[in-house]
């Protein structure tokens, strides 16, 4: 079975589903992240992120700006 990419709105406490998947891309590595597991994003960018290391990546990028 061919697993397919979700299309998400991340929402402040949780996310909604506008194109059912079976994951999401983290947006600093790349890596694939199965929807039971999503458990960090970044409402603002609408991005998700693989665990707290890449969350906290994206962050330093963004504030050294």
């Amino acid at each position: 079975m061919t697993k397919k990419l979700a299309k998400i709105k991340y929402l402040a406490n949780n996310f909604e589903i506008i194109e059912h998947g079976d994951y999401v891309e983290c947006a600093v590595s790349g890596k694939k992240i199965n929807l039971n597991d999503l458990n960090y994003w970044n409402v603002e960018l609408q991005e998700p992120y693989f665990s707290y290391k890449e969350a906290f990546k994206k962050r330093e990028k963004i504030f050294k700006k």
